[in-house]
């Protein structure tokens, strides 16, 4: 019986086991199968989804160049230099070819380095040592050809800029490690990064490029480059602002300056000179006072060159018109404050006063009794018009929007002050921006640095009416009708311009009241019959001799639109002057 036991137990044990072996056995088979259509599916059925796959993971394309930058007439501003850094590996060390001694004595005279100081570097302990930085295409060719396999090249560029320090304001800066950048470098980034039709190649684990039918053999040799940008900048009158700044400035004495050139009918700038400059191809080294637009950034009381705008903004209103009389007492007292015409002295009671005297006396009290004919809010909504209190969309970054205190905060001494120009405190290209409405019809236009497509410009560059056409001729009329009639030396022999100078006190940074320094500047445009161009000069701080608008930014005025109307052959709207016959 046991044994019966025995044997049925050992034959049930049997049968269980084949049971689970015929059970694997066929999950076996199952799995085989579906291996088999698995890879039915990926050899035959799927293949161009994993040849694709393989193709993207040796995909490889070089590099992006930016584009480059030019001027209105074709000058290279900014462009690209490629370069390498080359690297010799430890790890790749041996005793023939790839000894230290040998690629020493091969690189030697490639880099033009004694051998003896190549092995030096070549010994460090370091893993991977640099050899040498920033050499060129050439030498980079010379040094492949040699097939050292302990030394590779790391391709790089950087960001050169062929005029040095010209428009270094303009352009900004672009600084490739850490993607910083300034400038048109900065608002045109995408533009100058961007493009099209990208070509990739292959390559293999260890770099080489795969060739194939498909392969451009000229596509893998050089970089795609972005799209180029053009200024509305002209070399030629940057130039000439650029030099003429820094002489008055150094002569002097002063802290800064600016020139800034615009055609009045499309708002383009044509030159724009900041000084201090800095040389934007060694910006690591300029300090930050340097590299920084603080005519964008930087408000200032603009003084008597604000008069234009306050006749400009009664006259639209109706309150006066081109041969209005304003009463000039010659001084005034608004508060506790006396407020007085610079020329007082000379001139201590002129009385009932035209348009075109309180422009070229530079009238303080006859500018106070224009605004007085406009309520606060009149006043302020105008300003509003003319841009002050907002920034003007200039295609240049950090720009300010100026102070322009809310009329409801006027008491009569603002109402006052902001006639003549120290009410508000404005950017330099919140000025001409708003004289340009001026010289233009009435019409102010966005400035702008960059030369767009026409479909661009529809949707960068705005218009809006200021004041009527009949209002701007005016203006223009009684500031060309001052200047002949004065003696200022922005008078030219042949042609009428239409401008005004200003002198204002430098607030203090820190706290109330003034510092002993002033802001002198000058406005205008001409031919004044057809305005082409508009130049603003404003220096900071000046120290040595008189220090007015006339002595100290008119020279400059004048000495820069004597030569952009030899430059660009503009048209007298003067009679020549008659020779006398002896």
């Amino acid at each position: 019986m046991r044994e019966r036991r025995r044997e049925r137990a050992v034959d049930k044990r049997q049968k269980s086991f084949e049971r689970i072996l015929s059970w694997l056995y066929i999950l076996f088979i199952l799995f085989a199968a579906a291996l088999i259509i698995h890879l039915f599916f990926i050899q035959v059925i799927d293949i161009k989804k994993y040849r694709v796959k393989a193709r993207n993971q040796r995909a490889s394309r070089n590099f992006a160049v930016r584009g480059d930058i030019y001027d209105r007439t074709g000058l290279k501003l900014a462009t690209d230099k490629v370069f390498y850094n080359v690297f010799a590996r430890r790890a790749d060390y041996d005793e023939d070819e790839s000894s230290p001694e040998v690629i020493a004595k091969k690189l030697a005279p490639i880099l033009k380095v004694s051998k003896e100081e190549l092995l030096k570097k070549l010994n460090s302990q370091d893993q991977i040592i640099a050899v040498k930085k920033d050499i060129d295409r050439n030498t980079a060719k010379e040094i492949a050809k040699l097939h050292l396999r302990a030394i590779s090249l790391d391709k790089k560029n950087t960001r050169e800029y062929p005029q040095g320090t010209l428009a270094a304001h303009v352009l900004g800066y672009y600084n490739f490690d850490a993607d910083i950048a300034n400038g048109v470098e900065y608002t045109e980034k995408d533009k100058l990064e961007h493009v099209e039709n990208m070509v990739t190649f292959q390559r293999t684990q260890k770099g080489k490029i795969i060739y194939d039918f498909m392969t451009d053999p000229v596509a893998t040799a050089t970089n795609p480059k972005g799209q180029d940008v053009t200024l509305t900048i002209d070399g030629a009158i940057q130039h000439i602002c650029e030099k003429e700044l820094e002489k008055m400035v150094k002569e002097k004495e002063a802290l800064r300056g600016t020139v800034i050139v615009m055609n009045p009918k499309n708002g383009e700038i044509l030159a724009y000179a900041v000084y201090p400059t800095y040389d934007p191809n060694y910006f690591r080294s300029a300090p930050p006072n340097l590299i920084k637009n603080w005519t964008l950034t930087d408000v200032f009381p603009p003084g008597s060159t604000f008069k234009i705008i306050t006749v400009a903004s009664a006259m639209e209103l109706g309150k006066i018109h081109e041969n209005s009389k304003i009463l000039d007492t010659g001084k005034t007292t608004i508060g506790k404050w006396l407020i007085k015409n610079y020329d007082y002295d000379v001139h201590p009671y002129p009385g009932n006063i035209s348009l075109q005297y309180l422009f070229e006396h530079s009238s303080n009290i006859g500018a106070i009794n224009v605004a007085r004919t406009m309520t606060p809010k009149e006043f302020y909504d105008m300003l509003k018009k003319f841009g002050y209190g907002a920034k003007t969309g200039i295609d240049l970054p950090g720009e300010s929007s100026g102070l322009l205190p809310y009329y409801s905060y006027w008491d009569q001494g603002i109402h006052a002050t902001m006639s003549y120009g120290y009410g508000t405190s404005v950017t330099a290209m919140q000025m001409i921006s708003a004289v340009q409405a001026l010289a233009n019809n009435g019409v102010r236009i966005t400035p702008h640095v960059i030369k767009y497509s026409p479909e661009e410009e529809a949707l960068k560059v705005k218009r809006v009416q200021v004041v009527s056409p009949e209002t701007a001729h005016s203006i223009t009329k009684l500031l060309a009708a001052s200047v002949n009639n004065g003696r200022s030396v922005i008078k030219m022999d042949r042609y009428n311009v239409a401008a005004k100078t200003g002198t204002s006190r430098k607030p203090r940074e820190n706290s109330v009241g003034y510092t002993p320094f002033m802001y002198t500047s000058t406005i205008g445009y001409f031919p004044a019959t057809d305005p082409q161009i508009l130049v603003y000069v404003m220096v900071d701080s000046a120290k040595v001799g008189a220090i007015w608008g006339n002595t100290v930014a008119g020279p400059v005025f004048h000495e820069v639109t004597t030569q952009i109307a030899r430059i660009m052959n503009l048209k007298p709207d003067k009679p020549a002057p008659t020779k006398k016959i002896d």
